[in-house]
């Protein structure tokens, strides 16, 4: 079951050091073909901001009652619709919001996308889209989410090269 109400309001949010934490996750997944065959090539989610200033990654406010992993989560439901598994944090950033004028903590995740919702919060406000991942980091709008993503993409082809290198032979 999944709650199809945005959280809102700032009661809730966590600080650290006078900092507002924030915490999003890159939604990623195999590419299918037409029969439904995932293939070793990845797509990115991005998604619009709900005021039509480019594309980003689903982000929002970190709640005291909740763990970063839970949050991220919970920002890909409302902002993305899609559903999956938070996997090891990317990292953590210190930016500084334009709109606030204020240094915010950002936590990134990678989120291995199980499912797409029809239906979510914020599909009024936003768009979704998926791009290979030279596309998103050129999409783009925040460097912190473009290292995060790096970062990710990195990890991944590390992992996929692990698991094609032949196993030693024993004599």
């Amino acid at each position: 079951m999944v709650c199809l109400v945005s959280r809102s309001g700032r009661e809730l949010q966590r600080y650290h050091m006078g900092r507002r934490q924030v915490v999003g996750c890159i939604p990623y997944r195999y590419k299918r073909d037409g029969d439904g065959v995932a293939s070793d090539e990845l797509e990115f989610l991005v998604i619009s901001s709900p005021k039509g200033q480019g594309l980003m990654f689903p982000k929002g406010g970190w709640e005291l009652d909740e763990s970063a992993e839970e949050s991220a989560s919970r920002e890909s439901v409302e902002e993305a619709g899609v559903l999956g598994d938070v996997e090891c944090q990317l990292g953590r950033w210190s930016f500084l919001s334009k709109r606030y004028g204020t240094y915010y903590e950002g936590h990134m995740f990678p989120l291995f996308v199980k499912e797409e919702l029809d239906l979510w919060p914020e599909k009024k406000l936003r768009q979704r889209i998926w791009m290979t991942a030279s596309e998103a980091r050129e999409v783009c709008r925040h460097w912190w989410m473009k290292e995060a993503l790096d970062i990710l993409v990195e990890r991944l082809g590390s992992i996929a090269q692990q698991k094609r290198k032949p196993e030693a032979i024993v004599l």
